[in-house]
């Protein structure tokens, strides 16, 4: 299959490695292509006829958007649906990835496909009125919502933990906010799983398991044996602009149905990443 993947950050970095061995893969990202421009994306849907286009661009800044909320709809909600009305035009399938924070985190459970959304920042907002945008315009939509998610060259949590930890000699990290750390390199083979079965729709893409961002801090620090004292804290202690979902964990049964396996396990894929980022840096 011909696949054109939209945005080259962490994710559709490791989506063009993952789909590569099997598939004819190109990868744009700004200022080769303009989501939020017609004729840029029209220019490049002609250029390279693709059979399906994966939309990993995105306005990811949460707290940035509460300031530049024009921005992050730009891009996260009017750019997604203009992609979606194009790849629609020509008959070809979209994947759009959307987030955990188009849910407010007060279920108390996990979330399936089908909960109510309210997002509670703009950001989630944003990423929400892209789903709408990207389902009303293209019927063979795959819309995979993850969370926490960190790769190679990303600016993550997971690179800001140690980025701090070795800077410090002890850290404060928050322990009321809890949900599923995710590799980018797994969302990218279970998208490829994905598009392979044309069970169009919405989907939850996370690794399996739960944690606070305080248990995860504990792990990152574990694993690779460093020398920081670690506290806990409630996000109280921190105000920011955006408010973030407290509990999002997002239940990936339905994905673990059409694609014949579960996630893997959050705490191995972090190990794994752990080892494979000082091979990787972007």
């Amino acid at each position: 299959m011909k696949i054109l993947v939209v945005g080259l950050g962490q994710l559709g970095k490791d989506l063009v490695r993952v789909l590569e061995p099997s598939h004819t893969v190109v990868g744009k990202d700004v200022p080769d292509i303009d989501i939020t421009s017609a004729e840029s994306v029209q220019m490049v849907l002609d250029e390279h006829a693709p059979e399906l286009v994966i939309n990993a661009a995105a306005f990811t800044d949460v707290e940035g958007a509460e300031d530049n909320e024009s921005g992050a709809y730009a891009v996260n909600a009017a750019g997604a649906g203009l992609l979606a009305k194009a790849t629609a035009a020509l008959g070809i399938p979209i994947v759009l990835y959307s987030t955990d924070f188009v849910f407010d985190g007060k279920k108390g459970s996990d979330y399936v496909e089908g909960d109510g959304t309210a997002p509670l920042s703009v950001y989630g907002a944003s990423k929400l009125a892209g789903e709408i945008a990207t389902a009303e315009a293209n019927s063979k939509h795959f819309i995979l919502r993850t969370a926490w998610l960190y790769g190679p060259g990303g600016n993550n949590f997971i690179e800001k933990i140690i980025g701090w930890a070795q800077q410090n000699d002890s850290l404060r990290v928050v322990t009321d906010e809890v949900g599923s750390p995710t590799h980018t390199w797994d969302v990218a083979e279970a998208t490829e799983r994905l598009i392979e079965t044309e069970r169009y729709g919405v989907y939850h893409v996370v690794n399996r398991g739960v944690c606070s961002r305080f248990e995860l801090a504990q792990a990152i620090v574990e694993i690779l044996g460093l020398d920081v004292g670690l506290n806990e804290c409630l996000s109280s202690e921190f105000p920011t602009k955006a408010e973030r979902p407290e509990y999002s964990v997002l239940d990936c049964s339905s994905l673990a149905d059409v694609i014949g396996q579960p996630m893997p396990e959050w705490r191995s894929t972090l190990e794994n990443y752990l080892e494979r980022r000082s091979k990787i840096k972007s």
